[in-house]
């Protein structure tokens, strides 16, 4: 048996199409450690649900926008634009000629959409102020400095304005199906902490601490404010002098109404992500970090009661030549390369031999060009063979390490996408990754 054929009881398949076709799961979160593909994950998603007869909308909070080039959209924005060339709009369909007049495609389904959009973090808090405050008080936050550099800049703002943004997609109703690429965090775990640790922040103690210099005045409220003012931390510590005073207590006296209203909407939007119709997708690669805090992040779920559908492991390596191990393919290498492969007195070495050729012909020259091709073939051989052990040598690192995380959580199914030899940047491409999604084992390559 190969080293790759050594690993432990395969896990459950994670079923990708199925969780597309399931017309009750409305809001798929890929979620994970930075740099494992998430975005890349997300887009293959909307493309294969949108061509599979969904109306989706991919929400990505990628900033280096590699989703826009993949998807052929020269930028996204706060806005959600239509993906030309997928589902109903020219995509892969059969039964109405990939036309986008919409027919039904080959088994039946009607012809999907893909959206997309880009959270920009401040520009979803601007239209939570202007959306719950009359115009006059809008206008007052919205140029207040302490204000603006809490929207730009505040620690935890984008995950919250991210699960704003996903409690107004869902709230339209527009989409029968909504997929969110989570913000990329040095932990993972800050998606599920910052709405209720903006939502506290905003309508806790802190806030009425800051309200207390209004309404107590004279010392006693300086005393109140020094209070407030040695809680504040991260952007506060940016703005200096009597003018952050006076702009913190404007911003506050502003924000006054809305404060309860984010605490609100934080729990709703807790609540939708534990909701039934929610499905969270753990993206991980084959490496020993990636897979820890995968598995973190799956007993993170389990304790706060979110619905797990499954792992996807991306960058997985494969090959179509496992039958041949590590130690048989170095094995090999070393014999060509020492000239012991076979038997040297007969067969295929007695034709590397000086003396294949006999002076009476006169062909010594040609002998000397047939041996100094033949060492070429053995070179190029034996480095091909040492590059198939490296390969396998990787795969058998990579599944103990999957197999490790396996033990640990056995409930959880898998979706292996093997590793491309580039990144996606087309709609091919994406396309491409979806197929292999649904495959949910690494392809030989």
């Amino acid at each position: 048996m190969s080293e790759a054929g050594m690993a432990m009881d395969e896990p459950a398949r994670l079923e990708v199409d199925r969780l597309l076709d399931d017309r009750g799961t409305r809001i798929i979160v890929c979620c994970g450690s930075g740099g494992v593909g998430k975005t890349t994950t997300a887009a293959a998603l909307g493309v294969r649900a949108a061509e599979r007869g969904r109306k989706a909308v991919v929400l990505t909070i990628d900033p280096a926008r590699r989703l826009a080039q993949s998807m052929g959209i020269d930028s996204l924005d706060n806005t959600p634009r239509k993906v030309a060339g997928v589902g109903g709009d020219g995509g892969r369909r059969a039964g109405d000629g990939g036309n986008g007049d919409g027919g039904s495609d080959g088994d039946g389904r009607a012809p999907g959409e893909l959206h997309a959009m880009m959270l920009d973090m401040k520009r979803t808090f601007d239209e939570i102020v202007e959306g719950h405050t009359d115009r006059e008080r809008a206008e007052a936050i919205l140029a207040n400095p302490f204000y603006q550099s809490l929207s730009a800049g505040f620690a935890g703002t984008q995950e919250y304005m991210a699960m704003e943004k996903l409690g107004q997609l869902r709230a339209r109703d527009d989409w029968d199906l909504i997929i969110v690429d989570t913000p990329p965090s040095r932990s993972a775990l800050d998606f599920l902490d910052a709405p209720k640790r903006l939502g506290s922040f905003l309508d806790g103690k802190f806030i009425r601490v800051l309200m207390a210099p209004a309404k107590v005045g004279g010392r006693a409220g300086m005393k109140f404010l020094n209070v407030g003012m040695s809680l504040m931390t991260g952007t506060l510590s940016k703005l200096m002098g009597a003018s952050l005073l006076k702009d913190v207590q404007t911003f506050v006296a502003a924000m006054d109404t809305m404060f309860g209203g984010f605490r609100t909407r934080a729990d709703a939007t807790f609540r939708l992500l534990q909701a039934p119709g929610t499905a969270f997708l753990v993206v991980a690669a084959p490496e020993p970090d990636a897979l820890r805090e995968a598995a973190y992040f799956v007993e993170r779920l389990a304790a706060e009661q979110m619905p797990l559908a499954g792992l996807v492991l991306n960058r997985v390596h494969g090959s179509d030549a496992d039958q041949l191990s590590a130690e048989r393919a170095l094995a090999a290498a070393e014999n060509l390369e020492e000239g012991g492969i076979v038997d040297q007195e007969s067969g295929k070495a007695g034709l590397r031999d000086d003396d294949r050729s006999t002076p009476d012909t006169g062909l010594d020259v040609g002998a000397d060009t047939d041996a100094g091709t033949d060492a070429d073939v053995d070179e190029i051989t034996a480095g091909l063979l040492r590059l198939h052990a490296e390969r396998m040598q990787v795969i058998a690192r990579e599944q103990r390490t999957r197999d490790r995380f396996t033990s640990l959580h056995p409930e959880v199914a898998v979706a292996e996408v093997a590793a491309l030899p580039g990144d996606v940047h087309d709609l091919a491409g994406l396309r491409a990754i979806g197929e292999r999604l649904a495959a949910g084992v690494p392809a030989g390559a």
